[in-house]
């Protein structure tokens, strides 16, 4: 580890002569790269900084406890040596945390999909709370939202929304949130007062540039139709809607929220390429699995991973057996101690695998 580490001081340090020297001054393209390395670079080069100084205390006052013979002096640097030692065993977790693999979409855009499951209307008006919860965690990080499709259901339920959210690390908070979320309540329909259980659907997906996925257009057939629906004032009576088939898949995406039929097709092809992106991660992943099973995040959609129970007023998160009593701070976009937890699980599993 501490090798690897005074490889990343090296680099920083290169880094940063690069950057003062004036040619890059004059090439913006370099200049970006630079700047950008040096941003992933710094938490892991100031976190071994402050290692480093930790175990230099830790080591004077030792020497300093070897020689000293007076009580009192010899109580305080027993004292500073504890206090020093236990900052390094905290900073040397942290340094392997910083160290571990990188994923390369943690800072992508995510496209989301939310589906009513089972359940009827019930799933749907429960699709369109999640959608608002996800909505609501974008404002708070103030991320930006683009809605890309939307299917209602006929009392204001979604039977499907597709949405983007736009923002530096979205990726990385959001991406466990992937699979079945449930939902136990009483529908305002029911009249005997009886619980009900319905499932939504949530997919996860970075969002993928055309360097990142390739898409062949005579792999795709596009048809246009008229936009239903709430829309603006032309947007019914023009065939601005368009529907894209992804023939070797078998995809079908529809967009119509836009008047612009370009601009439809193009959120059709955004959407269509990140699905094949994860596709090709979900693979991916599956192979890797094979060696090492995981234990969250593992992207699968048939996976019931939370469940909201309004009579109890608790969400519970089946991965890591986390409860929090608190249904309505959630649903209202108050979602960071849950993706912390999600997020130092995971981090403890891939240092377990190591």
């Amino acid at each position: 580890m501490f090798d690897k580490l005074e490889a990343t001081l090296y680099r920083m340090e290169e880094v940063m002569q690069l950057l003062s020297a004036p040619e890059t001054a004059g090439d913006p393209k370099l200049l970006q790269q630079l700047m950008k390395e040096q941003a992933e670079l710094q938490p892991v080069t100031e976190a071994y900084q402050a290692y480093k100084n930790a175990k230099s205390t830790a080591e004077e006052s030792m020497e300093m406890l070897r020689d000293e013979k007076d009580p009192e002096m010899r109580e305080l640097l027993k004292e500073e040596n504890a206090a020093a030692r236990q900052e390094l065993q905290e900073l040397e977790k942290n340094l392997q945390i910083l160290l571990l693999p990188k994923d390369p979409n943690d800072q992508k855009n995510v496209i989301v999909e939310i589906r009513a499951g089972a359940g009827g209307e019930e799933a749907a008006l429960f699709a369109a709370e999640l959608y608002r919860m996800y909505c609501r965690y974008a404002e708070t990080n103030r991320w930006k939202t683009e809605l890309m499709s939307l299917n209602e259901s006929g009392i204001g339920g979604f039977k499907e929304v597709t949405f983007m959210i736009r923002g530096a690390g979205a990726y990385s908070r959001l991406k466990y949130e992937s699979g079945v979320h449930r939902v136990q309540r009483v529908p305002e329909t029911e009249s005997g007062g009886r619980i009900h259980t319905s499932t939504v659907t949530v997919a996860i997906m970075p969002e993928a540039e055309e360097v990142d996925f390739q898409i062949d257009l005579n792999d795709c057939k596009f048809d246009v139709f008229r936009s239903s629906g709430n829309g603006g004032q032309s947007v019914n009576t023009t065939d601005s809607a368009v529907r894209l088939t992804h023939m070797p898949t078998g995809i079908v995406i529809s967009c119509q929220d836009e008047k612009s039929q370009l601009k439809n097709k193009d959120k059709a092809l955004k959407v269509l390429r990140s699905r094949l992106y994860q596709m090709e991660l979900d693979r991916r992943h599956a192979e890797e699995a094979a060696e090492r099973r995981s234990q969250i995040g593992t992207g699968d959609r048939s996976e019931k991973i939370r469940t909201y129970n309004f009579p109890q007023g608790r969400v519970t998160d089946h991965r890591i057996k986390l409860t929090l009593h608190r249904i309505n701070d959630v649903l209202n976009g108050d979602l960071q101690e849950l993706i912390d937890a999600l997020t130092t699980a995971d981090q403890a599993e891939k240092m377990a695998a190591q």
